[in-house]
């Protein structure tokens, strides 16, 4: 009897401890399958839990000596417990855990190790003592368990992405007709995609990586499964967080243009400066100048101008000295007018977009689809039916009647404070931010987030920050103000956030809501 119920005691804790798996599976992905960042979040989040499970295990296991039967009792309660609280914790999470295939070969790897233990319990009596033991700590410790299931399974992601890789190769290597368009910067990449694609897409049948795919493993996802026969133009988003993963991208796609919106202080805790940054988006104008294309940057962005020859670039921007030139900006709540001018035409639009950003995003994209054909009435009927990017700027109905401008995606500096100030232009409305701050900005992070607070201060008539401990340099900022403190809240979640805002939000109000961080962050 004591020997069935330690085997069922193992298979009710293997089974609860890949619900706990469910957690650190859904940070370690949001850190990207990084050890180094995910140990950061453990450092931040998980010190009482750690302290709480160490006790829990010390019962459990003076209780198995105790009664074997109680510990199968307890083992079950766990199981049921653990499901509960996956399921409300995916339930209520901004960004819940991905299943992808990379994530079901995480499970299996645990779940096999488990069955393993089982079977050495079972068939081998004279290890039963340690087996038994070595399961409840992997169980108790899930932390543990999800970065020895990432060390067992780092082998085989390998080999599974280089696979890929070389399949997506051997795709572009058969369409050599592909038009192949790079875009790259530390913030506006995303948006100008979107805008580029649909601009494009008056001439050309496009694909564009889709949301946020911009790592290389996203870049080969989108080639091997969004590629058609049909497809003209393959518009390529690339992200980075360290030197030589732009060039990892470049060597894949190969791509004939390049477009550069930006280069700031996005990252730094993994590039630790600016002109690594720098550095690494050029990686993107390097591979299109040995392909001899053409790459079109943001003159706007001090930083890149000061860092290229003229000659070499077509550069876009709000000065008249540049190749193309977006002047005579009208900016309001309901979107904006400007004048596109090249040296050879001058063309009027108008855009529901928000933002003298967008204005530049516009710019670029208007200017690179100029460059492959597209005219001007099909431009400018493309610009005037642009939507607003999902999480950027986008005006949404909102609690009580009110609009949401929904930014969560937004994650700069200048971009966060550009919102401030599209948010100031609804005059005579409520004015409220719900933010949590900029993150990965290493030393700059502290000033960003004053000058948003400050920012903030001067528009907004209230202000909730999301974040006990991270939201301390925005408050500093608003408090720099003559902000009044009555309307100053500090919460611990969203859901917190929604809750206080929905006590004063009417038909009349607009709530700003910048850079939705996700769970990782939020501490």
């Amino acid at each position: 009897m004591p020997f069935l119920l330690s085997v069922l005691t193992l298979c009710f804790l293997s089974v609860s401890a890949l619900f706990a798996l469910t957690r650190q599976w859904q940070m370690l992905q949001q850190n990207s399958y990084f050890p180094s960042r995910y140990f950061k979040w453990l450092k931040g989040n998980y010190l009482t839990m750690l302290i709480l499970e160490i006790l829990l295990l010390a019962v459990f296991l003076f209780l198995r000596y105790l009664s074997p039967l109680f510990a199968t009792v307890l083992a079950a309660f766990f199981l049921v417990y653990r499901l509960i609280f996956a399921s409300r914790m995916q339930k209520k999470s901004i960004k819940k855990l991905a299943f992808t295939a990379r994530i079901k070969r995480l499970y299996a790897a645990a779940a096999l190790l488990f069955t393993l233990l089982i079977l050495l319990t079972v068939f081998l009596p004279a290890y039963r003592f340690f087996v038994f033991h070595l399961c409840a700590v992997l169980t108790f410790f899930p932390p543990l368990m999800a970065l020895l299931c990432r060390a067992i399974m780092t082998p085989v992601e390998t080999v599974v992405s280089k696979w890929y890789i070389a399949d997506a190769k051997r795709i572009l290597k058969g369409r050599k007709d592909l038009i192949v368009i790079g875009i790259t910067g530390s913030y506006g990449k995303t948006s100008t995609k979107f805008i580029l694609s649909r601009l494009l897409s008056e001439k050309f049948n496009v694909v564009a990586t889709p949301g946020s795919y911009n790592t290389t493993m996203g870049v080969v996802r989108t080639i091997r499964e969004k590629l058609q026969p049909q497809t003209q133009i393959f518009i390529c988003e690339m992200g980075a967080k360290n030197v030589g993963d732009i060039k990892e991208i470049c060597d894949i796609v190969h791509p004939k243009y390049g477009l550069i919106t930006s280069v700031g202080p996005q990252h730094l805790e993994t590039f630790k400066s600016v002109g690594r940054v720098f550095q690494t988006k050029f990686e993107l104008a390097d591979a299109v100048k040995e392909n001899g294309g053409v790459v079109f940057v943001n003159g706007d962005s001090k930083a890149l101008l000061s860092r290229i020859h003229r000659s070499r670039y077509t550069v876009y921007g709000t000065d008249t000295e540049f190749d193309v030139t977006a002047n005579n900006i009208h900016a309001g709540p309901r979107g904006c007018e400007f004048t596109l001018q090249t040296k050879d035409n001058t063309l009027s639009l108008h855009t529901r977009l928000l933002s003298r950003h967008n204005i530049l995003n516009i710019t670029g994209a208007a200017a690179l689809a100029s460059h492959l054909g597209v005219d001007d009435k099909a431009l400018s009927y493309a610009v005037a039916s642009l939507k607003p990017t999902e999480h950027r700027l986008q005006m949404k109905p909102f609690l009580n009647g009110s609009t949401m401008i929904d930014d969560a995606y937004n994650a700069n500096p200048e971009g966060s404070c550009e919102a401030v100030r599209v948010l100031s232009t609804f005059e005579g409305m409520k004015k409220v931010i719900i933010t949590p701050g900029l993150i990965e900005l290493g030393k700059a992070e502290y000033d960003a987030n004053f000058r948003l607070g400050s920012a903030a201060g001067e528009v907004c008539d209230y202000i909730i920050l999301v974040g006990k401990n991270r939201s301390r340099p925005l408050a500093e900022g608003v408090r720099s103000t003559a902000f009044s403190q009555e309307n100053l809240f500090i919460v611990s979640s969203f859901q917190e956030a929604t809750k206080i805002c929905s006590s004063f939000a009417d038909s009349n109000t607009v709530v700003l809501v910048e850079n939705d961080l996700p769970d990782n962050y939020l501490n």
